[in-house]
């Protein structure tokens, strides 16, 4: 690896002469002519088939909830070296029938207003990262009370609600304890919260405990600093109670209207590390309703990584060619994903068996517009060979509702999560600048 430079002293470069002896072996030299052969090979894609599907405007789902977020840490100039991050999150309702009279290429910006209007919450907060001291306690015991008093205060505790909700199964007539947890003072393995508390002390070292503490935030943070994995993973973890919210509200009150809902999240349907120990009760939730016959509409989009980037190479081999193709999906095994996707032998672990609550599809729409779709399956399946399309919970609906709400604006872009995106978005100019000088004049 070359130094550096920080202005005072030259950079180093690269040795161009130490290259000469390696071109003269026969595999490297093969391997520069193919790689400047302008032939271009479909490794992988006769592997596949897409899988046509009529769009049946019947099956359309007619509401539709989509969670976006966004979050940016800030850094105040030397001397003081401030730093604290911004974090805001934003859940949009929409209608089909609204959505779905826009021109694609070229929406009405009134219209787009219209469909805005009074139909978002968002959440943000602000956390302190380094050298930002509070007189109440250190930096892990403010960002635990931020933590807790935002979830708990805003838009009434719906989102602490819906956290209780989760945690402690209440779509069940049961009554269990939240998931174990290490202590943020001890270190200790805490059993868990009683059904339905909110507060507790440690059973060894008797500090005061919020249920927040379960989920694992203090384990990204030192006592007097903290990195910005605490605000990236307080993006994530509200996007997912705000979506899990209306699903809350509607789940047992209005069984109609939830079977013609569809919920959108912007990424995977993943949560990793400490915080994947909501995956197993996401799970149960979504097998929960495919066992009582309502099984949940529910969507993640991945717009970028390694399965975008897989997609683009193989797209322009699959239909549909035309405008007048039917539309084509894809389901991805878990085999597929190991060998053609991330390109190794079978790991000893499943793929996603701790951290996934969706499964991978691949959604060519037109002969421009694919996108990567995460959709849930319920209980997980170790089988290599899973999933199957009679797996996926809801995909008739899903992909019928698709092409209603395609944007132009951008490649495999989704109206619902671009207008989410405005509204939760904390873009890094100017909004970062304009937070910076906030936080030097505070």
């Amino acid at each position: 690896m070359a130094y550096t430079t920080s202005g005072r002293l030259g950079m180093e470069t690269a040795s161009k002469l130490g290259h000469l002896m390696i071109v003269n072996n026969p595999w490297v030299k093969s391997l520069i002519d193919d790689f400047e052969s302008i032939e271009m090979g479909d490794s992988g894609v006769g592997k596949i088939t897409f899988q046509k599907f009529v769009v049946d405007k019947t099956e359309s789902l007619k509401s539709i909830w989509a969670v976006d977020g966004s979050f940016v840490p800030v850094r105040s100039n030397p001397p003081t070296g401030k730093e604290v991050a911004f974090v805001k999150t934003a859940l949009m309702y929409i209608d089909f029938g609204e959505i779905s009279k826009l021109d694609q290429e070229n929406p009405h910006p009134m219209l787009l207003q219209d469909i805005m209007k009074d139909s978002a919450i968002f959440h943000s907060t602000v956390f302190p990262l380094r050298n930002v001291k509070s007189s109440l306690g250190n930096n892990k015991d403010a960002i635990r009370n931020i933590v807790y008093h935002s979830l708990k205060q805003d838009q009434e505790g719906s989102f602490f609600e819906t956290l209780k909700w989760l945690v402690f199964k209440k779509w069940l007539n049961e009554k269990p304890n939240s998931p174990s947890f290490e202590c943020p003072h001890c270190g200790e393995l805490v059993e868990g919260f009683t059904f339905d508390s909110e507060e507790m002390l440690c059973s060894h070292c008797s500090n005061s405990l919020f249920l927040t503490d379960m989920i694992g935030f203090h384990l990204d943070m030192e006592e007097d600093s903290a990195s910005d994995a605490v605000a990236s993973s307080y993006m994530l973890i509200t996007e997912t109670l705000m979506l899990f919210t209306p699903i809350r509200l509607l789940w047992g009150k209005n069984m109609l209207k939830f079977s013609n809902t569809l919920f959108i999240k912007d990424g995977p349907l993943t949560l990793r590390s400490q915080y994947a120990k909501f995956v197993p009760l996401i799970r149960e939730f979504i097998e929960y309703t495919r066992q009582k016959g309502y099984p949940i509409n529910l969507i993640g989009q991945e717009k970028t990584g390694v399965f975008r980037d897989h997609l683009s190479f193989i797209e322009r081999f699959v239909s549909p060619k035309d405008n007048n193709e039917d539309p084509t999906y894809f389901v991805l095994t878990h085999e597929y994903v190991h060998k053609e996707v991330y390109r190794m032998d079978d790991l000893k672990n499943p793929y996603g068996k701790r951290t996934n609550y969706g499964e991978k599809v691949y959604v060519k729409v037109d002969p421009t517009t694919s996108l990567v779709l995460n959709i849930p399956t319920g209980t997980y399946n170790d089988n290599p060979h899973f999933p199957e399309p009679k797996h996926l919970l809801g995909l008739v609906k899903i992909l019928s509702t698709l092409p209603g709400i395609i944007s132009r604006s951008h490649e495999g872009a989704l109206y619902p999560i671009e207008l989410a995106n405005g509204i939760a978005s904390l873009s890094n100019y100017p909004s970062a600048k304009i937070l910076q000088n906030f936080i030097e004049t505070n």
